[in-house]
């Protein structure tokens, strides 16, 4: 949809598109460069902490390391910054080296500090990350050996962890590729064998591989879990069912008001790459309505996305890093979509909020050239910084980089339209992001 745009939008917009790309160059890349390379053991630390002391006995995450590379990769791709690419290269070939299990194949979850597996297991969630990455440094580089592990990663969860009685993807499986009942990516009371969050990124991550290899079964694959996600995971109101048996009965009234903005732009993404029209339309309409949903629900009176919710009300009123970024973009998608001037309200006032309070920054003027400190992970209700990983096994450059590169992808679409080429004390379990 094309949005007529008068100068005061494109200077509005432009301003967004400019702070945007200062904050991803000058900020979240430039301290992932600068603090996290790891020159004994290779790769990156594991953890830094919110005081940015670094531990450098920490162990190494499969999540940390395939974001560092997906965020490098896709950087590198816009820009062309050769320091962009020796960071990517330096994920890829530490993920293909220490991560990758030669026995089995797949991703080991967890190395120690040094390098070595210390959990086996294989998170589908988890090499859902690791074709995410390897396929787009594979489209940053043509590199054939990366885009082959993907291939073979996506063919490995084809093969051992769909359920071929009731659809979906399992949650994990042993490291020899026997789904396991007992592990989940999120801490939850229930056992949860299908999830939302494992689905929507194995859907993300089939997305890009297309974009690297269209081969007509994956199209069929990915067309699949459109299909799922529509049909079993998203709830007339508009909110993601979070956590399900092998049935796909739900287990709980969760609601994630960051997973549902973040999931209502992953969607029209992934129909969209995929290219049927029909099915792209029904993406849109259920977009709209997570959207709307998030807007009516999920903003607290200071603008910032809340975390989580039930059918009591809200359950956690601290505001993380990572829903703040996908409400930028997933609200800047919904405005695409139709024009409706309060989805880009929404979206620049979650990137106000952003800068007021997640960015690591000195008080003063924000225009100053800083020290890069990234982001933190979020903050309570009223307004203090959590004492969390600065990064480390769920936190990279992921969220808000690629919220930054999104905002300033879709701020030129706008401008210059081309072709389309303990809950009851308000504290949720453990969604993981």
């Amino acid at each position: 949809m094309t949005i007529p745009l008068n100068q005061a939008d494109i200077t509005l917009l432009s301003t967004y598109r400019t702070e945007a790309e200062r904050e991803l160059v000058d900020n979240i890349l430039a301290f992932y460069i600068n603090r996290t390379l790891d020159p004994i053991n290779g790769g990156f630390y594991g953890l830094i902490a919110n005081d940015l002391t670094v531990d450098k006995d920490a162990p190494k995450s499969l999540i940390q390391v395939t974001r560092i590379l997906w965020a490098f990769a896709q950087a590198y791709r816009i820009f062309g910054n050769p320091i962009y690419r020796g960071i990517a290269e330096r994920a890829d070939a530490y993920l293909l080296s220490n991560f990758w299990d030669a026995e089995f194949g797949g991703l080991f979850w967890m190395l120690d500090a040094s390098g070595r597996p210390v959990e086996t297991f294989k998170m589908v969630y988890g090499q859902a990350f690791g074709i995410y990455g390897l396929s787009e440094y594979a489209l940053a580089t043509g590199d054939p050996l990366s885009l082959a592990k993907a291939v073979e990663l996506y063919h490995l969860l084809e093969s051992h962890a769909v359920d071929q009685a009731h659809g979906g993807y399992w949650e994990a499986c042993r490291p020899h590729w026997t789904p396991d009942p007992t592990l989940a990516v999120d801490t939850v009371k229930q056992p949860v064998l299908k999830s939302m969050n494992t689905h929507l990124h194995v859907m993300e991550a089939y997305t890009n591989l297309l974009r690297a290899w269209p081969d007509d079964v994956l199209r069929t694959r990915l067309a699949s879990l459109i299909r799922i996600t529509i049909d079993k995971i998203v709830d007339p109101g508009g909110h993601f069912v979070l956590h399900f048996d092998a049935a796909w009965r739900r287990l709980n009234d969760l609601i994630s008001y960051g997973h549902d903005i973040e999931g209502s732009w992953l969607l029209v993404e992934a129909a969209e790459v995929l290219g049927d029209p029909e099915l792209l339309a029904e993406a849109e309409a259920v977009a709209l309505t997570m959207a709307e949903a998030t807007l009516a629900e999920g903003i607290d009176t200071d603008g910032g996305v809340v975390n989580e919710g039930d059918s009591s009300g809200i359950v956690n009123f601290d505001k993380d890093w990572w829903p703040q970024a996908e409400a930028m973009v997933g609200f800047l998608n919904a405005f695409q979509l139709t024009g409706d001037r309060r989805f880009l309200d929404q979206s620049l006032a979650s990137w106000s909020f952003v800068k007021r309070t997640i960015v690591d920054r000195p008080k003063g003027d924000p225009n100053v050239a800083r020290e890069a400190r990234d982001w933190f992970w979020g903050v309570t209700r009223d307004g203090k910084p959590r004492n969390q990983q600065r990064t480390g096994p769920w936190k990279g450059p992921y969220h808000n980089g690629r919220a930054c590169m999104e905002v300033m992808r879709r701020v030129d679409a706008l401008i210059a339209p081309k072709s389309p080429g303990g809950q009851a004390q308000g504290r949720a379990p453990t969604l993981n992001c």
